[in-house]
């Protein structure tokens, strides 16, 4: 389908800024940063950088000057006393709960079916919860151009510039400049590519032509709604089912049934990759700092914790030792941890669980959850 030229546009005299609308969904555990990051208490909940702030209350804030009180956010059943009380001014309808995760594709969408049923000509951003960025004031300035980029039809993703040859992130092949008022960095998208080898990923970096893909979306919510029914009509369907019972009286029940049966599959695959051989994706390059605080090692990049000894240390009255070491020690408890003679080591001590490791190995602390999993363990999960 090539919706290309589409009739989605503001109507004359409005800012594109007066339709725009953030939402903030905030799933996903974070298995890589187990055992503090757990299925009850996700990382998003957490200071993770020593900030003073977790990151979902960094994230909101960092995106009210652009939206004010205009931001919906999407979380977990579970997590709601937890949002409330770290967001005590979100309201009510725009706090949108998840009986269960169904991934991306399910949990942005239902933002944009909602978002649609009040007003169609709303442009919607989709911003996640757990990521670090900086400088605050060029995160955004990129949204207000992607703003003005959706506004003449176009889903628009934020690219970052790479910092280095990474694997661990998906990429973006920018094509053409477009000529848009009040976006004069806007390109047009080529394609969406998965996670590199090191090998690609060097290419990637050498030609200059592509972005890591932070998965942050700017788009009308009809031109989402569009192509999330062209690709996946019965995902499509039941979240437009809930979001007409959505501000009725009918909500709680309304999406308790239908939202079991829906669907996971990722926003990526339902919606941005098809727009993107339909020529509806835009971009916007960025070269603020950013991290989605993938595992322990992004920490200590990203902490600014104090050190003791070459060994960063983050946690409130933690009792550490260090000698001829090096590496990260993340702590909850007040028992005394002594590194003696070891390089690059990752200690996360928790009451119920403790987890040793090296910066090398972080992004591997997945395969602990999946095998306590197995193992039966889930009260540690």
């Amino acid at each position: 389908m090539n919706t290309q030229n589409s009739d989605v546009h503001v109507q004359p005299g409005t800012s594109p800024l007066e339709k725009f609308f953030a939402v903030i969904p905030a799933g996903g555990v974070g298995t890589r940063l187990w055992p503090l990051s757990r299925a009850a208490a996700p990382k998003f909940l957490h200071d993770l950088t020593g900030s003073g702030s977790t990151l979902i209350r960094a994230t909101y804030d960092r995106l009210q000057p652009i939206s004010g009180n205009r931001i919906l956010l999407v979380t977990g059943d579970a997590h709601r006393d937890a949002v409330c009380r770290q967001l005590p001014e979100l309201a009510d309808d725009d706090l949108v709960l998840e009986t269960e995760p169904k991934d991306s594709a399910a949990a942005i969408g239902l933002a944009a079916a909602i978002l649609f049923t009040r007003d169609p000509e709303t442009i919607m951003g989709s911003f996640a919860a757990d990521q670090v960025i900086s400088p605050e004031g060029k995160f955004q300035d990129a949204v207000r151009e992607a703003i003005y980029t959706a506004a003449t039809g176009k889903i628009v993703t934020i690219g970052i510039k790479p910092t280095h040859a990474s694997t661990g992130f998906g990429y973006i092949r920018r094509g053409r400049a477009l000529d848009i008022e009040g976006a004069p960095s806007a390109h047009e998208v080529v394609k969406f590519v998965e996670k590199p080898s090191q090998d690609i990923a060097e290419q990637y970096l050498a030609s200059g032509d592509y972005s890591w893909n932070a998965g942050m979306f700017v788009a009308p919510v009809e031109l989402m709604l569009r192509h999330l029914k062209a690709n996946e009509p019965e995902l499509h369907d039941g979240l437009m089912e809930i979001a007409l019972a959505w501000d009725t009286p009918d909500r709680v029940a309304v999406k308790n049934r239908v939202w079991p049966t829906l669907p996971k599959i990722a926003i990526d695959y339902a919606v941005a990759e098809p727009a993107a051989d339909a020529g509806d994706v835009a971009m916007i390059p960025a070269d603020f700092s950013w991290d989605d605080v993938g595992d322990f090692a992004a920490i200590a990049r990203l902490s600014s914790a104090k050190e003791v000894k070459d060994v960063k240390v983050i946690g409130e009255g933690a009792r550490v030792f260090t000698e001829d070491s090096t590496g990260i020690v993340v702590t909850d408890t007040k028992r005394v941890i002594a590194l003696i003679g070891i390089q690059d080591v990752v200690v996360v001590d928790t009451p119920d669980a403790l987890l040793v490791t090296t910066r090398a190995h972080s992004q591997q602390v997945k395969r602990a959850v999946d095998g306590l999993k197995a193992q039966g363990d889930m009260d540690v999960l």
